[in-house]
């Protein structure tokens, strides 16, 4: 179990099959984390939130009891053409990793069984980490290509 624990950690923080997420956030000025590179995708801003949003979802159902998970899918995702402000955009990216660390704790507890069944679920704790790993490097993937598009990428 400790191997299982270890890897998901490292998965967790990313840099592995993916970029981690201080190369993939770091530097992002306001004027672009609101840019679309186009009208039918989402800005960086929104990406980040909406990955804030599902790991707080997802963690916050594995650790508490009266957990409600917001409505889908509006409920995931910022108002369509919100432009964030600095201090939203920190809040945001200071949230998501405060609740990435917290996923880190939660695979790192051993008295946390990840195969057990969530109190009051159908789902393991597994489960819930492996969403987190999986829609992070998905929607990380299309923060990085919006940097891309953007011309702020650096490799």
């Amino acid at each position: 179990m400790d191997d299982l624990r270890g890897q998901l950690s490292k998965s967790l923080r990313g840099g592995h099959a993916f970029v981690s997420y201080k190369k993939a956030l770091d530097g992002i000025k306001p004027e672009i984390f609101n840019r679309k590179t186009s009208q039918s995708l989402h800005s960086i801003y929104q990406e980040l939130e909406h990955m804030r949003i599902a790991q707080e979802d997802l963690l916050y159902y594995a650790l508490l009891d009266d957990w409600e998970s917001p409505s889908f899918p509006d409920g995931l995702w910022p108002k369509s053409g919100y432009m964030a402000t600095q201090e939203e955009w920190d809040i945001t990216l200071n949230g998501f990793m405060s609740d990435l660390n917290r996923a880190v704790e939660l695979v790192n507890n051993p008295e946390v069984d990840l195969q057990s069944l969530i109190p009051r679920s159908e789902y393991t704790y597994l489960r819930e980490i492996m969403l987190i790993i999986e829609h992070n490097a998905y929607h990380l993937g299309k923060i990085v290509d919006i940097r891309k598009a953007l011309g702020d990428w650096k490799r």
